[in-house]
């Protein structure tokens, strides 16, 4: 009788443990799927202030500078992005949006590497009205946001 009652309280434990590895095991990799999907946003004075690391993917958006839209070689662009204060030249390898034009707002994901954004997606405003919460409180804070008179 005392063996079974071993027995018992051995498998117990061995049921524990491997559930706390099991555990521990999925937090690691939710963990490690979170990474990349956790992109902060910066304005472009934040960036020029503060200058990510090369591998870091992170958000930057303001509206793009008159003038400064490039088309080089298939569907590379460069452009600029400002939110009154600082300008950081972009550079987007892709199809753009369509309503994606100058002086208006745009938010891009990308790594920011010498000097450049290395955007891999563009997203721009969806219409006449709209632009990014993100975008709007960066201009704001440069003075540079006009209220739309609707």
């Amino acid at each position: 009788m005392a063996g079974l009652k071993s027995l018992k309280k051995t498998r117990r434990i061995q049921i524990i443990i491997l559930a706390f590895v099991a555990l521990a095991l999925s937090t690691g990799l939710i963990g490690y799927a979170l990474q990349d999907g956790i992109n902060y946003y910066r304005s472009p004075s934040e960036v020029i202030a503060e200058p990510p690391r090369a591998d870091e993917v992170f958000r930057m958006g303001g509206l793009v500078s008159d003038g400064s839209i490039v088309r080089g070689q298939g569907e590379t662009v460069s452009f600029s992005v400002t939110d009154g204060a600082e300008t950081v030249p972009v550079r987007y390898t892709g199809v753009l949006p369509d309503l994606f034009s100058e002086n208006q707002g745009m938010i891009g994901t990308g790594t920011y590497v010498e000097g450049v954004f290395e955007a891999t997606e563009i997203l721009a405003k969806h219409d006449e009205e709209y632009m990014p919460k993100e975008v709007v409180d960066s201009l704001k804070e440069t003075g540079v946001y006009v209220e739309p008179d609707y």
